[in-house]
């Protein structure tokens, strides 16, 4: 198994409103990538709860069979999709962990 770990950061200049409304983005498209990707066991993303001591707004944990599913996952039509849209526009720091378990 692969672990695959996100944590991004908001961009700055969007709105506490408008950061309520892109964390839920996040985390609706990205676990509604489970069923759709070959290899992908299980996805989680964290937008909600986050404490004052925390610098990071928005956390994925997501597991893959092995590490070509993790490199298909990556280039996937529908994973790209909500990356460029519901991801990419949004943040300006993305911090990776990926290891075997």
């Amino acid at each position: 198994m692969v672990k695959h770990i996100i944590l991004w950061k908001l961009r700055e200049d969007l709105s506490e409103e408008e950061k309520v409304s892109v964390r839920a983005g996040i985390k609706a498209g990205l676990e509604g990538l489970k069923g759709q990707v070959p290899g992908l066991v299980d996805i989680h993303v964290v937008a909600t709860g986050r404490l004052e001591s925390s610098n990071a707004d928005v956390m994925l944990d997501s597991t893959f069979e092995t590490p070509e599913a993790l490199k298909g996952y990556s280039v996937h039509p529908a994973h790209v999709t909500v990356a460029n849209t519901k991801v990419r526009p949004y943040t300006c720091q993305r911090t990776c962990l990926d290891f075997e378990c």
